[in-house]
């Protein structure tokens, strides 16, 4: 028999598109009033990858990431994905949104995304929300599985991905990591 302990804490890591520039600022400082202060902030990113978000949104769409100082535990990601939702909605205009927020949480071996949507490789977290794992680690990089995203397999998201992880590492003790 297995011996049950807490998780381990893991680094929080959320994607955004962002359709308005000038919302920039506003939504790092929401973020920033959830999750705490941020560690990483990517450049931005053309998103050019699909069309998806262009009715909503508009164009052109932008990508850029942001990795949070403090680690929590992979447990509150059903609720960090609900925070993130309500920050899409706050800033929404006549029902459409003008960013999206998608959360993620990054460790040694794997980075997981938070989702809406279920499917057959996603594994029900509650609150309505799913994870998916969507990078796995192995060789010294990231990876991507059969079901990751054409973005999350670009050489440019696997770079900042990488460069995050090398940020948790720090904060993790060597036996730990």
């Amino acid at each position: 028999m297995g011996i049950i302990k807490d998780f381990f804490p893991e680094k929080l890591v959320v994607g955004v598109l962002i359709s308005h520039l000038p919302l920039k600022d506003t939504l790092i400082n929401l973020l920033k009033k959830s999750f705490g202060p941020t560690d990483y902030e990517s450049e931005l990113l053309d998103f050019s990858f699909s069309s998806y978000y262009n009715t909503e949104m508009g164009t052109p769409v932008k990508r850029f990431f942001l990795s949070f100082k403090e680690l929590i535990s992979p447990d509150s990601l059903a609720s960090v994905k609900v925070q993130t939702n309500t920050v899409e909605q706050g800033l929404a205009e006549r029902g459409k949104r003008r960013v999206n927020l998608d959360p993620g949480l990054l460790c040694r071996s794997r980075f997981i995304l938070a989702s809406t949507k279920d499917s057959s490789h996603r594994i029900p977290l509650g609150q309505g929300i799913y994870g998916e794992i969507t990078l796995m680690y192995e060789r010294g990089s990231f990876r991507a599985v059969e079901w990751t995203y054409p973005d999350y397999r670009s050489a440019a998201y696997l770079h900042i991905l990488n460069a995050v992880r090398n940020l948790y590492a720090a904060q993790c003790k060597p036996q730990q990591f």
